[in-house]
C-alpha cells in the first residue's frame, strides 16, 4: 500500500525537533511522498531545506498563501513568481482566497490568486488551493478563467455536494484530510456520492489532526486514519482507497514512485 501526502507543512517550526524522526514515522506508515506546499517568501529557505533533506520523499511547491496578501503583495507575488520559473518546484501553492480571518484585501488576494493560476496553467503545474469561507467565490473566478489546461486540488475541500459536483466538472480533486474525522464535518455525504474518483488525501500538518489525535500537533504518519475513514464511509478497502487516491495525486503531479 502506498499513501501520498498531497498537502503538508513539515518544512515549519513545530517539527524542529523531530523533523527526522516524523519522515521516518510517515514512511513506516507506507506515506511514501510528502508534498510541500509554500507559504511566502519567509518560509521559502525552509521549504527548500526540507526538500533538499529528503530528496527521495518531500516535494516542493510554490506559491503565495493568501493570508500573506498585504499591502506588499507585489513583492511577495515577484519573489513567487522568480522561484516557480526555475522549475525546482511540483506544483503551484498553497494559492487561494481567505476571507475567514481577514477581508481587509479580499480584491489584492483575488487578484494574487488570478495570477498564479494564470501562471501554473501556462506551466502545466497543478495548483493547491486555499478556500476558507471562499469556495463560491474560488469556483467563479476559476470558470470566469476559463484555462484549458487548469488541473489542482481544492485543498482542505470546505464545501457542499453541490459545490463539490462544480469543482469536479472542473476538472478539480478534493483534499482529504483530518477533518473528514470530525463528528460535524459535513464531508460524509460528499465522499459517499461522489467516492474515490475525484478525492486526494491529505494531512495539512501541523494543523488539523485526525481523531484520534485531534488537539495535537497533525503530522503525515497520520493519512491512514484518513484513509481508513473514508473506506468506511464508501464501503472500500481500505487498500482500494489508497491505490485510487494515489493514482489520482500521480495524475497531478509528475512523482515517480
Amino acid at each position: 500500500m502506498i499513501l501520498i501526502d498531497t498537502h503538508t507543512h513539515l518544512y515549519l517550526n513545530q517539527f524542529d525537533n523531530d523533523r527526522a524522526e516524523t519522515i521516518h514515522r510517515s514512511l513506516d506508515k507506507n506515506v511514501l511522498v510528502h508534498l510541500l506546499p509554500n507559504i511566502d517568501r519567509e518560509s521559502i529557505p525552509a521549504l527548500l531545506h526540507m526538500a533538499q533533506s529528503f530528496p527521495a520523499s518531500c516535494f516542493p511547491m510554490m506559491g503565495l498563501h493568501p493570508t500573506s496578501v498585504k499591502d506588499d503583495f507585489e513583492t511577495e507575488l515577484n519573489t513567487v513568481i522568480t522561484e516557480i520559473e526555475t522549475g525546482k518546484y511540483i506544483g503551484i501553492g498553497e494559492i487561494g482566497i481567505d476571507l475567514y480571518w481577514d477581508k481587509t484585501f479580499r480584491e489584492q488576494q483575488e487578484e494574487v490568486f488570478k495570477q498564479q493560476l494564470v501562471l501554473a496553467d501556462k506551466l502545466g503545474l497543478a495548483v493547491s488551493i486555499h478556500s476558507r469561507n471562499s469556495l463560491d467565490i474560488i469556483l467563479k473566478i476559476i470558470n470566469d478563467l476559463a484555462l484549458p489546461g487548469l488541473k489542482g486540488i481544492l485543498h482542505c475541500y470546505p464545501g457542499n455536494l453541490a459545490q463539490a459536483r462544480k469543482a469536479i466538472e472542473m476538472g478539480l480533486y478534493l483534499g482529504i484530510g483530518g477533518v473528514v474525522t470530525y463528528k460535524n464535518s459535513g464531508l460524509q455525504e460528499v465522499i459517499r456520492v461522489v467516492g474515490c474518483d475525484h478525492l486526494v488525501l491529505e494531512t495539512d500538518a501541523p494543523f488539523l489532526p485526525p481523531v484520534p489525535y485531534r488537539g495535537q500537533r497533525n503530522e503525515s504518519s497520520y493519512l491512514p486514519f484518513i484513509a481508513e475513514r473514508i473506506a468506511w464511509i464508501t464501503g472500500m478497502e481500505v487498500e482500494e482507497v489508497a491505490a485510487k487516491t494515489t493514482e489520482n495525486a500521480l495524475q497531478l503531479y509528475p512523482i515517480k514512485l
